[in-house]
């Protein structure tokens, strides 16, 4: 009865070993067994000791006596949290950024520093508050650049030692104090005032200049219409009185050619056979002939009038020659004028001729320029007035 219960339980524990000796071999493969991903890098260390890297693929290491680090070789994102800092002229301001890092020597990551995320972190907060407390608020707001070139500069030195390279760093938000918000808000709005009011002035001179310079064509052409004017209407008082003396030395000259007929009427009447012609009687004959016609303004063969054939001297003196110069001389004065004044208005609706208006800029660096060389704080004040009321002018 003994040896068999003996030959029993000799059975089971070989097969309690049995399975104990395969589990201890399938933990001791699973041990020796490491397998790395690409994106990855791992520091073995045996008993304590640093080893080597492993490589991406699979690797085997000594089991149950070594341990495995894994570092990742990608680009990393690392959130600098908000730090608050007082620049150089004394104004609080609040800061974030972030960090890119990349581990470039995962033995020196290892070995060198406990946590290199979180030290390369702690190094940039403290980075970006020294890099604000040596710069003034405007430089903060307007130098986002300089401000992250300063932030990369300063942490390349440490984290070279620690195996990571900082690819980039980022300021997301510089923001000053609830106070100095509104006071920049309160001078901008002033600062855009300011540029306002010197534009209109500027405006309201050049229409003013504009205005007068209409009112000046308009008054030059106007004169020179009633000079024109006068000067025809005194040529056709002239031309007038000529045709009327004319016209009377006509009339007589008929009285006479009439006389004259009238006594030859007589002298037909007469019982006398013989009769005593003088020698113009073809003349007086001739006049007659006009005489019967109604009137002594005969055409030329052109077509021209005879009473309007002055002699030289008397168009000279009329200045009949000269009417349709001086017609033309006014017409083209006022079509010149009215041509210019036309580009002109063209130009200034364009925004062409801007030659005596300002840039704000400009306006407002030159009575700054005044300012401090005037030494005194009104100087500014009444440089602006003085321009406003000169362009208003």
């Amino acid at each position: 009865m003994f040896p068999a219960t003996v030959l029993q339980l000799g059975g089971g524990t070989i097969s309690v070993v049995v399975l104990l000796v395969l589990l201890l071999a399938v933990v001791t493969v699973y041990q020796m067994v490491e397998i790395v991903d690409a994106t990855e890098k791992r520091a073995l260390t045996v008993f304590g000791e640093y080893r080597k890297l492993l490589e991406p693929g699979i690797s085997f290491v000594p089991p149950f006596v070594s341990r495995t680090h894994t570092f990742d070789m990608r680009t990393q994102t690392l959130d600098v949290p908000r730090q608050e800092a007082i620049t150089r002229d004394n104004s609080p301001v609040t800061a974030d950024a972030v960090v890119y890092i990349k581990v470039m020597d995962a033995k020196k990551a290892y070995l060198e520093v406990d946590d290199y995320k979180r030290a390369v972190s702690n190094l940039a907060q403290t980075t970006l508050r020294a890099v604000l407390g040596d710069m003034e608020l405007d430089d903060t707001l307007n130098k986002r650049q300089e401000i992250n070139a300063k932030i990369r500069r300063d942490l390349d030195e440490p984290t070279d030692e620690w195996g990571v390279r900082v690819e980039s760093v980022e300021v997301r938000e510089v923001n000053p104090s609830q106070d100095v918000q509104q006071a920049m808000e309160q001078q901008t709005s002033a600062e855009r005032r300011r540029r306002a009011m010197i534009l209109e002035a500027q405006g309201e001179r050049r229409s003013a200049v504009e205005t007068a310079e209409g009112d000046k064509q308009s008054n030059i052409i106007r004169a020179q219409g009633e000079k024109q004017s006068q000067i025809l209407e005194a040529q056709g008082d002239a031309i007038s009185t000529v045709l009327r003396a004319k016209s009377a030395e006509s009339m007589g000259e008929r009285a006479v050619i009439e006389k004259g007929m009238e006594t030859l009427e007589n002298i037909g009447q007469g019982e006398s056979t013989t009769f005593v012609l003088p020698q113009e009687l073809t003349s007086l004959v001739s006049r007659y002939g006009k005489h019967l016609t109604g009137s002594d303004v005969q055409t030329n063969g052109e077509g021209t009038l005879d009473s309007l054939n002055f002699d030289t001297e008397t168009r000279e003196m009329l200045g009949l020659d000269d009417i349709e110069e001086i017609l033309g001389q006014i017409d083209q004065e006022a079509e010149l004028d009215v041509e210019a004044m036309e580009e002109q208005a063209k130009a200034v609706k364009q925004g062409g001729d801007t030659a005596e208006i300002k840039d704000p800029d400009d306006v407002i660096d030159e009575m700054d320029d005044d300012f401090e060389t005037g030494g005194g704080g009104g100087t500014s004040a009444e440089d602006a007035n003085a321009d406003g009321q000169s362009g208003s002018k």
